[in-house]
């Protein structure tokens, strides 16, 4: 398991991104129909990340949580989308699938371009879910 390196975040941001990383961390235990609901809630009246934004809110996460720096990018997609919605915005939230080896992966994207991920890789999934 390969862990993504970031920053160390300042003291003062660290709150809302553990606020973000536990809020996540709750959501993924529910069913797909369940958290794309409550996502689709969180993102009431937020206006669209800018893609700075999204990877700032990202690189947070990373930063703050070892599940979300591995291979948890369910937790982690969540927890940046949320933790852009704590500051006002939401960038598109989007699970996917490929099927030749099968794989699911979760990621969030800012005008269809995946943030902080190989956009080469995730262009191969085909989307699931998409919350805005």
């Amino acid at each position: 398991m390969t862990l993504e390196s970031a920053d160390r975040l300042p003291w003062r941001q660290r709150p809302a991104a553990l606020l973000a990383v536990a809020a996540a961390r709750a959501l993924t235990g529910l069913p797909p129909h369940r958290l794309r609901r409550a996502l689709l809630l969180a993102s009431r009246g937020a206006r669209p990340a800018t893609t700075a934004q999204a990877l700032r809110a990202r690189t947070a996460v990373v930063s703050v949580s070892i599940a979300c720096a591995g291979p948890r990018c369910l937790q982690r997609s969540i927890a940046a989308a949320l933790l852009c919605r704590l500051r006002g915005t939401w960038p598109q939230w989007r699970t996917g699938v490929v099927t030749q080896p099968f794989a699911a992966h979760a990621w969030i994207a800012v005008d269809g371009e995946p943030v902080g991920e190989d956009a080469g890789a995730v262009r191969d999934f085909s989307v699931v879910l998409s919350v805005p």
